[in-house]
């Protein structure tokens, strides 16, 4: 009777081959590959378009402010830039937080 019980040991269940041992690993690098494309390369993009926005600002721009403000650039320092948002009103904002570039004549038709 106990030559059966060594018998019984020696047949476990089918050993892990490599093709299974590497699935969890191919799967985490697909997720990380699916990260990077989805949601890291096109905030990358969005921020160079925006850096190359802010360097390439000018007096007699019209831009809009994230906070929505809508005015004419006159003057550009190295962090900030004076808006003229009405008749002799100016104001300095940080130039990051200019957000968009808008078309010439913008602010007559405003």
């Amino acid at each position: 009777m106990n030559a059966l019980i060594p018998a019984a040991w020696a047949q476990g269940g089918p050993v892990a081959g490599p093709n299974q041992q590497l699935m969890p690993l191919l799967v985490m690098l697909a997720f990380v590959g699916i990260f990077y494309f989805l949601l890291l390369r096109p905030q990358q993009k969005k921020l160079k378009e925006h850096q190359t926005l802010v360097s390439k600002l000018s007096a007699g721009d019209e831009v809009v402010t994230n906070g929505g403000i809508l005015g004419r650039i006159t003057d550009v320092g190295d962090t900030f830039v004076t808006l003229e948002v009405g008749d002799g009103m100016r104001i300095k904002v940080q130039k990051h937080q200019i957000a968009s570039l808008m078309p010439k004549g913008t602010l007559k038709n405003a």
